[in-house]
């Protein structure tokens, strides 16, 4: 019974415990957690960016160039006005002397113009003043200039339009000689050569009327009565007819440089309405000296 009693007494007293896991067990966990996130690593590590779709590589490099060009569009005239504004803006009678004759023929033509019977007139005239506008460009600009560029030499127009310009805005009166080499028809003066001749010779005239003296062409009218020979003497007459404000009215027309007692004959006749831009009181001085 005793013993009976003991054994009992061992077993209700026992304490149990967990057995303990084996440790190569927990090696085995440990080592396998670790595979797997080396491995989870590695996958991600390894995943390379999708390269980029042909549309948005052509947008991307269609954005660059419009950028590029827009920003050169806008340094481009602003190294101009700069170069203007360095050199200086010569005077009316500065003007005079700028140009020198580079043959016989164009000074045979500088000659004419200087001493015909309408340039000694206007030149001793009250009121007026003579210059060659277009002189007024610096040697670096001219080239980019219409008249001075690219219409302005042998055989073209020979020599710069000499002008004379009544101060008021009134009136305004150019000479030009025309070669061969501006022509439409063979033998004949281009129409759009004398249109621009016109536009300028207008807009000019009208100028001093205006309040910043500047302004840009709104309407032309132009009518050919004549056609314009080839290695002639041109008139050019501008007037200003009304002005409001920014507004001028001038009608003009081109005729020849009569000879002796002959009358001249009318070639072109044109109208044009002129306006002052808005910001033109924000315009460089030197930009509305040279116009």
């Amino acid at each position: 019974m005793l013993a009976a009693g003991s054994a009992g007494r061992v077993a209700s007293g026992a304490v149990f415990t967990k057995a303990p896991i084996p440790s190569f067990r927990w090696n085995n966990l440990v080592r396998y957690s670790h595979k797997r996130l080396s491995l989870a690593n590695y996958s991600t590590g390894t995943q390379f960016p999708k390269p980029r779709s042909r549309l948005r590589r052509f947008v991307g490099f269609t954005t660059l160039v419009i950028f590029a060009f827009t920003t050169g569009a806008l340094i481009e005239p602003a190294r101009t006005l700069l170069k203007m504004a360095t050199v200086g803006i010569p005077s009316d009678e500065e003007t005079l002397t700028l140009f020198q004759p580079s043959d016989e023929l164009s000074q045979q033509i500088e000659t004419h113009i200087q001493t015909h019977p309408l340039a000694l007139k206007y030149r001793n005239a009250e009121g007026y003043t003579e210059s060659r506008p277009h002189m007024k460009f610096p040697t670096e600009v001219r080239g980019r200039h219409l008249i001075t560029g690219a219409l302005l030499g042998p055989n073209r127009i020979v020599v710069p339009p000499l002008v004379f310009q009544q101060e008021s805005g009134k009136e305004l009166i150019a000479i030009t000689y025309l070669g061969q080499e501006v022509c439409g028809h063979p033998g004949i003066v281009h129409g759009g050569l004398l249109a621009t001749m016109l536009d300028e010779g207008l807009a000019r005239c009208c100028f001093p009327v205006l309040p910043n003296h500047i302004g840009v062409t709104a309407n032309l009218s132009i009518d050919y009565k004549k056609p314009v020979t080839a290695d002639t003497y041109v008139v050019l007459r501008a007037a200003t007819v009304k002005h409001e404000g920014r507004k001028a009215w001038v009608e003009g027309r081109l005729e020849t440089l009569p000879d002796g007692d002959e009358e001249p004959v009318v070639l072109v006749e044109a109208k044009g309405l002129f306006i002052e831009p808005k910001y033109a009181a924000r315009l460089p001085s030197l930009y509305r000296a040279a116009s």
